[in-house]
């Protein structure tokens, strides 16, 4: 295949690929899937020779095409990948292709594809770089620039951008939808239907991705669960609005079935180009998976994992004060509680909310990031001393977007609230400070900067705990949309931090889990998932967050017998079970615990150092149970030699038994070591007698059993009454 404008181009690695015909006015995809092999001229010409529809009744008298800058103009009558006007005018783009060229990576595959494009309606140059990674991730970013000497009308009036969407097609054999909701609490609850006639979008306008994030959207074969089927998967790599649509028009997208694709939400108005003007969209991400739901989630944590600024040290037991003390802050209770986090093996102390000035409550304050003399009189330097003569490294909690009007920052600059004239309602007392003001932005840096310096600060929670309503700008003295803006300037904000202090680590939060995305994680190191530290939510949360975060950046903590966010009731063993195969660490006031109770903890931190190896590297795998009431997930090392699996049962349910449950990702070939950790205390179980295979398990030294059995053949598991959980640790025996 020759390289250039006119050809065949594709892109193969880790076993999927994306071809690309550049002969046409705009490329089409004619193959994004399966990995086709190396293309020789016949194959790609046969690819080109199939990859047009049938011209059918009653519609236009050429196939329809459906390219990578679909357009009305080639006749696809749905969702357009671009969407804007110059007053009213210059609102049917046609964008022509000038160049197209591709370069490979070398032995582990992938590459890029680079495509240049000019429209004379609109006046824009777009450029569109096509990424494969050597883990079958397909990234996709998009720019345009306002170009008039392009421009047909010959006129100097800005292009109002309202949209710009990545779309891919899919074929017909992807009938099923699957993608997420939630609240607060309850984050990334999935929602899975028919992929029917019509258009299903889902809009984030929260200034954020939102506790409702549809996070990771996905269409499948019928027969798609976590270890079997074909997915086809799509996410937004940004911390703002965003737009994500599949579609099915009865006529196709060309000679597929369906489309896929999602772009940045914009905002009336908000990207506005004159002459020179660029617009960089955010970054998409598309991944195809012949291996299900677990397949998708393996490739992306590949490349986090591969990334040069991934956490390398092993990721430190961690405690959190919110739950344990709120904003009752005492250096006498705090000291005793670093005391008893010392004793369980705790490596990191986080102080959380109400250190700053003037913070009593939820109130007040936001804005003052300087430390409260009325309750810290001597600084935070008593109890960072005591924190560091433990051993353990020191956190702090920031809200650097949030303002209170109850504060001096506040009553000094209220134009540096982001919002109209009139401000609207407030959200837990508090608005969002508008950081695309410089010196809004240098004050927050500066402050957040002094304490890092003057307390060696290793980690920040970093938090956000309201959407962004009515988000507009009055820094040009008029009021603008500034989402876009706004997420730009947290995004240097955070990248100003780390080249400052290169060994901070900062957790990304969202009043939990409403900022989890692959745009933030690019600068931070670890996300809350959920405020919810019960288990029973915290097992699904979790499940679903790992199909795009890798288990080291989850943070995962034990919580109280008695949640503060639900009010359930759970036993010690079930809540450190769940938070053991995370990031994990304890929001728990330890003055609670009695002796026993800390001993117990004490062993779920060993276990915790002994297996974060694995833990933090592994692939996730999931099995496909017939129960929903369970749950059966686990943790297979990169080379097969170790993994670690998690039964649990959230409710009652119809069936007595289990049947025989397979361990997913075991080689068949080999055999296993089995043992059921017991150190935190015995499983609950609704049965007179456990399968007699798990009796075994139980003893110290484990049983022993082929991989054929474990993962092709399955094993019964004992039923296990409600909210109770077993671990299950598997070694492969040489």
């Amino acid at each position: 295949m020759l390289d250039g404008y006119g050809a065949v181009l594709a892109l193969r690695a880790a076993g999927t690929s994306i071809v690309i015909d550049t002969a046409g006015r705009v490329p089409r995809v004619l193959h994004w899937g399966a990995d086709l092999g190396p293309l020789s001229d016949a194959e790609a010409a046969a690819l080109r020779e199939t990859g047009g529809p049938a011209v059918l009744n009653n519609a236009p008298d050429i196939p329809r095409a459906f390219s990578l800058w679909p357009t009305e103009f080639e006749g696809w009558a749905g969702t357009p990948a671009q969407e804007g006007h110059a007053a009213g005018t210059a609102t049917t783009p046609r964008p022509r292709t000038v160049a197209a060229r591709s370069e490979h990576d070398g032995d582990d595959g992938g590459g890029s594809i680079e495509i240049e494009l000019e429209d004379a309606v609109t006046g824009l140059r777009s450029t569109m770089t096509i990424r494969l990674d050597g883990f079958g991730v397909l990234s996709v970013d998009v720019s345009v620039v306002r170009d008039v000497a392009l421009d047909a009308a010959a006129t100097d009036v800005p292009y109002t951008l309202d949209a710009l969407r990545v779309l891919l097609p899919v074929p017909d054999r992807a009938v099923e939808m699957l993608d997420f909701t939630g609240k607060w609490c309850r984050e990334r609850a999935p929602q899975r239907g028919e992929l029917s006639f019509g258009s299903h979008v889902r809009r984030a306008r929260r200034g954020k991705p939102g506790h409702d994030a549809p996070f990771l959207v996905v269409a499948g074969t019928e027969d798609l669960g976590f270890g079997r089927g074909e997915a086809w998967a799509t996410h937004l790599a940004w911390s703002g609005d965003a737009e994500y649509v599949v579609e099915r028009l009865t006529e196709g997208a060309g000679a597929f079935s369906s489309v896929i694709g999602v772009g940045e939400g914009l905002r009336p108005g908000e990207i506005a180009l004159a002459a020179g003007d660029r617009y960089v969209a955010p970054t998409v991400l598309f991944v195809w998976s012949g291996a299900g739901l677990d397949g998708i989630a393996d490739r992306l944590h590949r490349r986090l994992r591969a990334r040069p600024s991934h956490p390398r040290s092993p990721r430190p037991l961690t405690l959190n004060s919110w739950e344990a003390v709120y904003f009752d802050h005492d250096l006498e209770r705090l000291t005793a509680l670093v005391d008893r986090a010392s004793r369980v093996g705790v490596e990191r102390f986080v102080l959380d909310d109400g250190w700053f000035h003037d913070r009593r409550d939820a109130n007040a304050g936001l804005g003052d990031w300087v430390v409260d003399r009325t309750v810290w009189p001597d600084g935070l330097g008593p109890l960072v001393e005591h924190v560091r003569e433990r051993g353990m490294q020191f956190g702090i909690w920031f809200e650097p977007e949030m303002v209170n009007l109850d504060s001096d920052l506040a009553r000094a600059h209220p134009e540096w609230v982001l919002g109209p004239r009139e401000l609207g309602a407030a959200a837990r007392d508090q608005y969002v400070l508008d950081l695309t003001r410089p010196e809004a932005y240098e004050h927050v840096l500066g402050q957040i900067s002094a304490i890092v310096d003057e307390y060696a600060v290793d980690y920040i929670k970093w938090d956000h705990n309201r959407d962004l309503s009515e988000a507009v700008s009055g820094y040009a003295g008029i009021d603008r949309p500034a989402v876009h803006d706004q997420t730009i300037a947290l995004y240097r904000m955070l990248d100003t931090l780390r080249a400052r202090h290169p060994h901070l680590e900062i957790e990304t939060c969202s009043g939990g889990g409403g900022r989890v995305d692959l745009g933030i994680l690019q600068r931070t190191d670890r996300v809350w998932a959920s405020d919810c530290n019960d288990p029973v939510e915290r097992l699904q949360i979790e499940r679903w967050t790992r199909m795009l975060v890798p288990p080291e950046l989850i943070g995962s903590h034990l919580g109280a017998e008695r949640s503060h966010t639900t009010t359930r009731r759970t036993d010690l063993s079930f809540r450190l079970i769940v938070a053991l195969t995370a990031h994990a660490g304890i929001e728990w006031d330890l003055q609670e615990a009695d002796d026993e109770e800390l001993a117990v903890i004490a062993q779920w931190g060993a276990v915790y150092r002994e297996l974060r190896g694995l833990i933090h590297s592994g692939r996730i795998v999931n099995a496909d149970v017939a129960d929903d009431a369970t749950v059966f997930t686990g943790i297979v090392a990169d080379d097969g030699s170790r993994a670690v699996y998690t039964w649990a049962r959230l409710a009652t349910s119809a069936p007595g038994q289990s049947g025989r449950v397979r361990f997913p990702g075991l080689d068949p070939d080999a055999r296993y070591s089995v043992r059921i950790r017991d150190e935190f205390g015995p499983a609950s179980r609704h049965q007179s007698a456990d399968p007699s295979w798990i009796t075994a398990a139980l003893d110290q030294a484990g049983t022993t059993l082929p991989g054929s059995v474990l993962a092709v053949a399955g094993v019964p598991l004992p039923t296990l009454n409600p909210q109770q959980a077993m671990f299950f640790d598997l070694v492969r025996i040489p």
